[in-house]
């Protein structure tokens, strides 16, 4: 299954820390075959409040999306957004091809735990 980091990140002033993270991040995730699929682009709020970025890189499955985030050389460039970015940044499991709604609802009815 497909793993996600996502990062929702509040806009600040542009510094130098971070041109440095921004330059040096995609030699982390190529180890791990991550990709960026959203990065910074354009966001149309349609509901609540969106304040910042969006941020998802794609991985072959999360046990990979963990590894880059847990990397020496991940762990290395990630002071150098963290000190000056604030935000939320998550690791998420995609679903499978054909995934569909309805079955999670269906669970629910049945008793099962909401996933």
């Amino acid at each position: 299954m497909t793993g996600y980091a996502l990062a929702h990140l509040r806009k600040a002033p542009v510094h130098a820390d971070v041109l440095e993270y921004l330059e040096r991040i995609d030699a982390t995730l190529a180890p791990f075959a991550g990709r960026f699929i959203v990065h910074g682009g354009a966001i149309e709020v349609l509901e609540g409040d969106w304040p910042g970025d969006l941020v998802v890189i794609e991985f072959p499955d999360l046990a990979r999306a963990r590894a880059w985030y847990h990397s020496n050389d991940y762990q290395k460039i990630k002071p150098l957004r963290t000190r000056h970015l604030t935000g939320e940044v998550i690791l998420v499991e995609g679903v499978a091809a054909g995934h569909d709604s309805s079955e999670i609802a269906a669970n629910i009815r049945g008793g099962g735990a909401v996933r």
